[in-house]
């Protein structure tokens, strides 16, 4: 690999890879983080929210949500942050066919070759809300955390 396309790597992977990290957030509002006391920055490093935060101390903390939601009430309008979780569930095995296999014979001190049923595992994708942030004015009003979650 010539040195210049080893460069360009060296400078694309950090920078892709810091796409959305705690640091990166906290660069983008720099001035929303610097404007807070020294005991609610850590908890934003930590991932940490609370009632009466605001939006942007919420992306800062957890970054952008999966969804949101618009809701009226009579306070005003309802913003919902929905941020989700997403895992694999074992189905079980499936058939998938035969294939040729090396069978070692002890006694005739040889091999031979045999058709065997090969199976492969099943897995089902799923997605499923984890946390709930609810704004009114701009300010957390409720967190819902979900079971699962």
């Amino acid at each position: 690999m010539s040195p210049r396309l080893l460069l360009f790597f060296a400078v694309l992977l950090p920078a892709l890879a810091g796409c959305n990290s705690i640091g990166s957030r906290i660069r983008e509002k720099q001035a929303v983080f610097n404007g807070l006391d020294p005991q609610t920055q850590a908890k934003i490093r930590q991932g940490v929210i609370a009632v009466g935060y605001t939006t942007d101390m919420v992306y800062i903390a957890l970054g952008p949500p999966g969804e949101r939601q618009q809701k009226a009430i009579p306070e005003g309008d309802e913003t919902i942050w929905i941020y989700k979780t997403y895992y694999r569930k074992y189905e079980g095995l499936v058939f998938a066919g035969y294939q040729y296999m090396a069978v070692n014979d002890p006694s005739s001190h040889g091999g031979y070759m045999a058709l065997g049923p090969v199976s492969a595992p099943i897995y089902s994708e799923h997605e499923q809300d984890k946390l709930r942030i609810h704004f009114v004015n701009g300010r957390v009003s409720a967190i819902d955390k979900l079971r699962g979650g």
